[in-house]
This record gives C-alpha cells, sequence and structure tokens, in this order.
C-alpha cells in the first residue's frame, strides 16, 4: 500500500516549456513501475544506438526520522521536478527512499563534465530547499549506460541498477527457480554416472596420441559477466597459439564471414591445431560432457546460452551482452537444437534471448530431449 508521502509527491505536476522554446507541456513524478519501465526503455535505445543515457539516484536513506524524511523527500523531489532538463525524466526509483533522473540528450558535453555540472546544480537547489538538510547524509550516485563492464572483477561486471527489470525477474518464479536447479544437480549427477566408462576412455585415447592433460581449462564469462574456469575434454595439442581463432571470431560477429554455418559458428575449418580424436569429439561434441561438473557447482546450467570467451565478449556490441544477463549459460540451448552451428552470430543471440523470455521447465525438457538427436546428427559440427 502506498503511504500518504507517496501519493502526495507522485501526483506533483509541473509546467515545463523545454530549452525556453516551443510548446509548454506537463511534467510529473512517476511511479516507481513507469519509472523502471522509462529505465528499460532507454536502455534497450542504446543498446542499439550505442548513445549513452546515465541515470541518477538521490537515496535520502533511513537515517531520518518518518517526519524529518517526509520533509526530505518532499524536497527532493520538488528541487528535481523544478531544476531538471525539460527531456530529463523524473520518479520514484525506489518508493519512499529514492527518487531517480534519466538524462538523455548530452549534446556536445563529455560525460563526466554533465554529470558533475548536474550534481553541482542538484545539491546548490537542494541547499536552498526549504526545509534545508546536511547533504552529507544525501547521497547522489550516477550510472551511465552503455556501461563499461569490469572484466577483471571477479564478482560483477554488469551493474545491477541499470536492469531493474532482472532484478525482478530474480525475485519471482523462486519455486522454479528451485526446480531448474534441482534438475541441474540430478540432470548432471546421472549423466556423470552413465558416462563414467566413456570418460575413462575418451581420456585414455587424448594419452595415447598426444601429449599433454587430458582436461582443457579455460576462462569463461557466465552470468552478469562473472569469470569461471569452463571444462572440455582437450581436442587441440598442447601449447597452440589462440590468434587464430580470435581474429575468426571477431571476423563472425561483425559479420565478416560469408558461411559460418560451413564448420559452425565458432569453429574453424580444418584447424590445424585440432588432433584426430580431437575432430572426433567436436563432431560428436563428447569434447563437452565435462562441463557436467560445472553444472554441479552451479556455474552452469544443463540449459542455457553458450559461455563467451573473454576476447569474444569485448568485440560484442552492447545488445549482444543480454544474452549474458537475462540467463545462466547451459551445456545446450535453443540455438543448439535450432540448426546446432548452422546459423549466423546475431541469429544465435537473438535465439538466446528468446529462450530467456520465454523460459519453463517444460521448455528445458523440450531442448533437453531433442539435443541427442542434434548430437548424433553431427548436424553443423567440425
Amino acid at each position: 500500500m502506498k503511504s500518504a508521502i507517496v501519493e502526495e509527491i507522485t501526483s506533483w505536476k509541473r509546467t515545463i516549456q523545454p530549452y525556453g522554446q516551443g510548446e509548454k507541456r506537463q511534467r510529473e513524478f512517476l511511479c516507481e513501475s513507469s519509472f523502471l519501465a522509462r529505465v528499460c526503455q532507454e536502455r534497450r535505445r542504446a543498446e542499439r544506438s550505442s548513445r549513452q543515457f546515465a541515470l541518477m539516484l538521490v537515496d535520502g536513506g533511513q537515517e531520518f526520522s518518518p517526519d524529518r524524511k517526509h520533509d526530505l523527500l518532499r524536497s527532493v523531489a520538488s528541487t528535481l521536478l523544478d531544476s531538471m532538463r525539460g527531456t530529463d525524466i523524473v520518479g520514484w526509483y525506489k518508493t519512499d527512499r529514492a527518487a531517480g533522473v534519466i538524462l538523455t540528450e548530452f549534446g556536445d558535453w563529455e560525460i563526466p563534465a554533465a554529470l558533475s555540472a548536474t550534481e553541482a546544480r542538484v545539491c546548490a537547489a537542494l541547499r536552498e530547499a526549504p526545509p534545508r538538510f546536511d547533504l552529507e547524509r544525501i547521497r547522489i550516485t550516477f550510472h551511465v549506460f552503455p556501461e563499461e563492464w569490469n572484466l577483471e572483477d571477479p564478482h560483477c561486471a554488469a551493474d545491477s541498477t541499470l536492469h531493474p527489470d532482472l532484478a525482478k525477474f530474480n525475485g519471482n518464479g523462486r519455486i522454479e527457480r528451485a526446480l531448474k536447479r534441482t534438475m541441474d544437480i540430478a540432470g548432471s549427477l546421472i549423466a556423470i554416472l552413465l558416462l563414467s566408462p566413456l570418460f575413462l576412455g575418451i581420456a585414455i585415447l587424448i594419452c595415447f596420441t598426444s601429449p599433454g592433460p587430458v582436461l582443457f581449462r579455460q576462462k569463461r564469462i557466465g552470468q552478469y559477466g562473472v569469470p569461471f574456469t569452463f571444462l572440455k575434454f582437450r581436442s587441440m595439442y598442447s601449447k597452440v597459439d589462440a590468434t587464430i581463432h580470435e581474429n575468426y571470431v571477431k571476423q563472425l560477429i561483425a559479420g565478416n564471414v560469408n558461411d559460418p554455418g560451413a564448420c559452425g559458428v565458432y569453429k574453424l575449418n580444418n584447424d590445424p591445431r585440432v588432433t584426430r580424436v580431437g575432430r572426433f569429439l567436436r563432431r560428436t561434441s563428447l569434447d563437452e560432457i565435462p562441463q557436467f561438473f560445472n553444472v554441479l557447482k552451479g556455474e552452469m546450467s544443463l540449459v542455457g546460452p553458450r559461455p563467451p570467451l573473454l576476447y569474444e565478449l569485448r568485440a560484442y556490441s552492447h545488445w549482444h551482452r543480454r544474452r549474458l544477463l537475462e540467463a545462466q549459460p547451459g551445456i545446450t540451448g535453443l540455438w543448439q537444437v535450432k540448426g546446432r552451428s548452422r546459423v549466423r552470430f546475431d541469429d544465435m543471440v537473438r535465439l538466446d534471448l528468446r529462450y530467456a523470455a520465454e523460459r519453463s521447465l517444460w521448455l528445458d525438457l523440450w531442448i533437453l530431449a531433442k539435443t541427442p538427436g542434434a548430437v548424433f546428427s553431427c548436424r553443423g559440427a567440425c
């Protein structure tokens, strides 16, 4: 139930005249759901245009008594409505706690300079607004999108503040998520037990045909940009140079590969680094089965988008990154059973996003049921 102060502030409107000219219009203080929807809309627009926008949050904190807090919120809301530009959007980011402003159209300004000037203007207005508060107790933060991901951060690269829709999803469907995790644990344990003779046989083949470790460990990027160690059976000679594959992947993502289906989306045709046993393992996808241990550890799921390499992620467009945010990476996925590797990169991303939007236990079971047929047909694999 909304409090009286929330109802009061949300009903406020101001008559504004953008840039001092043109037709006057009404600006209102949006409710939380409407404001967060606008944040998501601006983010989707920026993904395509690569034009940055900023989200400013003014957090009143929880240190004030209820009466003082309500006075502060009135002051903050009134100040933001009166002092922001006509193109800015004002509302509740978190009801009765934090107000937000979506800042767009920076023009010729450098982003840091524009945000510094905005913060100075807001602070000056708050100092003059009655009743006066100690601004050290008010927290003002800025979040810029598209953001630069800190891929060296072992915890989280993506700024969750800019993705309120993901926070909403993660707060819902707890039973379904628990069932999915249960299915992941049970499925991976059963697969490891049933395939244990195959594990042993493949390990012996690798040891006797080329020197080096049986397992290939590789840094991959998981959900929200968190890195993890990805396991595969080694299918290449030891100590090979990854430059040839890195260049190929960059060309593929840029759309400069004429026939990615010739030997799989991410796989080079006649790759000289691959061993004779490795070619068989890749064609049958048997090199992937150690990933059941990644599933047991919770780093992956049975079904989800393929986790990218670090140099692959660096070549992504901004909208490509959504495949890392909206679902946990998996061993198999919708794109594998909808043509496996015979789809172009953008089409693969669209299938991953479609899976994230439509995911359910029934869809996971359907994909798992279709996966053996795609694997044994060796369709689109090399």
